[in-house]
């Protein structure tokens, strides 16, 4: 992916993605099919930080069910990036005041 901006959707907001950031681990919606290395490049470009690791996890869409219609539909598919940074880095979308 070209753009570094490509790579890096969205950041996660919830209670245990901002739990991690107090630890420097940083949570980031990215596309099914970029990599670990993508998404190192890309963190450290955008936000001008060192990664230290970067682990993925790739989350299926639960099946749910149409109240309206007697059917079934299915959110989509998605992939998480939890990105380790080097002590002293900080990312300031998840700074809290």
């Amino acid at each position: 992916m070209e753009n570094p901006r490509d790579v890096v959707i969205k950041p996660v907001v919830s209670e245990k993605s901002y739990t991690l950031s107090e630890k420097g681990v940083y949570t980031f919606v990215v596309p099914a099919a970029a990599n670990k290395i993508e998404v190192r490049r890309s963190v450290e470009k955008v936000f001008n930080v060192r990664v230290v690791k970067v682990n993925t996890l790739n989350r299926p869409g639960k099946r749910k069910r149409n109240r309206q219609r007697a059917t079934w539909g299915k959110r989509p598919d998605t992939k998480r990036a939890f990105v380790t940074l080097a002590s002293g880095h900080t990312i300031p979308v998840f700074e809290t005041k």
